[in-house]
């Protein structure tokens, strides 16, 4: 069983024995391109894709890319590689983010022998470079790649000023690259896409493939690629899982593990003609990782848990809102702002949310004169539920010690009285408790910002339950129903009573106290409180 890696350097994984799956195809596809720009959310795999690229330009295709497609297709020879990482660059002080730009720069003449001036601004660096390497024998071209382009933008979303003279910078830098003769293959990766840098303005030579069909799977893992390249490891989690022998496991048992596996991770597109989805590389890694070291089964949130909510979207939230409501169904944008938004301080949120890997595409790119977006899976909705948690209930303790207690070995008057208590710290000047939907979120985000094993619209042979929660000895359903004032509350209790009756919502396996309790939100200004409940046999 070879080991899995989470490494973004390509020869770790070919000297240390660790899975590697395959894109060589895919890169070489962009390949074909001499100066390029792919965006694609943290934890993605863009960092390996450039490494593979610097390997393959400095290293030549022997004897690292030998059992790879890309061996028999590659004859171009070796080229000097310059790497620049923006993420080890400052991101709070122009002035040493300039330094970092150009130490950067004399390290790679320094390891090359060349003989590089320093200069004070990115671009200066760069011209200083590129004349040197003009004076240098046979008219040397390099290749450049620049890992996490926009970081310093990311971090300045709420610093205009700041902001401003980053991009001011960045523009000139482009434009030198723009011009420059220097340049095998220019390669461009980050979170965001950002038409007032210049990559993709009009008359820029950066091809952006943030969206191409031939590239769509230059990061993240087919179903067919962990089905082939996973098959030990999926075969340990489902002898775990079963308590079967290995030679006892069927392709049924197989399929159905990956059905597990994409509910949670899979789902997300970078293809505009919307064929090819991808899975989280980092959830599936760290999930197998998880069942080979612990050797149990079980399903958690990796992508949002390493690290964190993306710097972008925290440095957003400071000035901004996000509701819940606003996500409960998929999203229309006009392409425009999808295709070419111009700077990320008055970027669309749903844009925003797309490009930091909580919204994927659902539709065509473009579809008519919009594209669709929506979540791509179970783990990044729990993702922004836990980011919208915290701006949702900014008064509720999510980690106090008696909640997980009422929910899993209280009474019902204790349960309902603790969701009346959550209910009263939301901002109804905010958020709007006017539907039975958005009651049902709140509810859910407050759990999963707890890190309760919750469960929305959880099917059954019959119908879908509201909200699930499940502990050692308890499962306790939910039965939600919203009632615009008190002469409505009994009728909407008695529909939901004979909802979950008939439905026989919670009955699944395993077998435990299943605690059943239809509920109703009373909406009038003058209540906004579960004031209608009862336990349901």
């Amino acid at each position: 069983m070879k080991d899995i890696g989470q490494g973004q350097e390509y020869i770790d994984f070919t000297e240390r024995n660790r899975i590697y799956i395959d894109k060589t195809a895919q890169i070489f596809n962009l390949l074909k391109y001499d100066r390029v720009f792919f965006s694609r959310p943290r934890r993605f795999g863009k960092s390996l894709v450039l490494d593979t690229i610097n390997t393959l330009f400095e290293k030549g295709i022997d004897p690292y890319f030998k059992n790879t497609w890309i061996y028999e297709h590659w004859n171009d020879r070796q080229y000097l590689v310059l790497k620049l990482d923006f993420l080890s660059m400052s991101c709070r002080d122009f002035n040493k983010f300039c330094k970092d730009f150009d130490d950067q720069i004399a390290e790679f003449a320094e390891l090359n022998d060349l003989e590089y001036v320093s200069k004070e601004f990115p671009n200066q660096s760069i011209k200083s470079l590129f004349k040197t390497l003009k004076k240098a024998k046979k008219q040397i071209k390099i290749v450049i790649l620049i890992d996490e382009y926009d970081a310093q933008l990311s971090a300045n979303i709420n610093n205009p000023e700041l902001y401003e003279i980053f991009r001011a910078s960045l523009q000139e830098l482009y434009g030198v690259f723009k011009a420059s003769t220097s340049i095998r293959f220019l390669g461009i990766t980050g979170v965001t896409r950002l038409k007032d840098v210049s990559i993709f303005s009009a008359g820029s030579d950066i091809k952006d493939l943030s969206y191409d069909h031939s590239i769509s799977t230059i990061t993240g893992f087919t179903r067919e690629e962990i089905r082939t390249n996973y098959i030990d490891h999926i075969n340990l989690a489902i002898s775990l899982s079963k308590g079967i022998l290995e030679q006892q496991i069927t392709d049924e048992h197989r399929e159905e593990l990956l059905d597990q596996l994409a509910e949670e991770y899979d789902g997300y597109c970078f293809d505009e003609d919307y064929i090819n989805k991808v899975y989280s590389t980092w959830s599936v890694n760290s999930f197998f990782l998880k069942v080979s070291i612990n050797k149990k089964v079980k399903f958690q949130d990796y992508w949002y848990d390493n690290g964190g909510m993306p710097l972008i979207l925290a440095r957003y939230l400071e000035k901004h809102t996000i509701k819940l409501e606003d996500y409960a169904e998929d999203l229309k944008v006009s392409i425009a702002d999808f295709w070419n938004p111009a700077t990320l301080l008055n970027m669309v949120q749903e844009v925003l949310m797309c490009q930091t890997g909580y919204l994927t595409v659902h539709s065509k790119v473009p579809n008519g004169n919009k594209v669709t977006l929506g979540f791509p899976n179970k783990e990044v909705q729990r993702a922004l539920e836990k980011v919208i948690a915290t701006n949702l209930f900014p008064t509720a303790d999510l980690s106090q010690d008696d909640f997980e207690k009422i929910f899993s070995e209280g009474t019902v008057p204790d349960i309902v009285g603790k969701l009346n208590s959550l209910m009263k710290t939301i901002s109804y000047d905010e958020y709007q408790q006017a539907t039975e939907r958005t009651i049902q979120g709140f509810i859910h985000a407050f759990m999963v910002g707890a890190d309760q094993n919750v469960l929305t619209e959880r099917h059954n042979a019959f119908g879908r339950s509201d909200i699930e929660i499940e502990y050692d000895k308890r499962r306790l359903v939910l039965e939600l129903k919203y009632a615009k004032n008190v002469g409505e509350c009994n009728n909407k209790l008695q529909e939901a009573i004979k909802q979950m009756q008939d439905q026989s919502y919670g009955d699944v396996q395993p077998n435990k106290e299943v605690l059943k309790i239809a509920l109703v939100f009373n909406g009038d200004k003058s209540v906004r409180q579960f004031t209608h409940f009862k336990v349901v046999d």
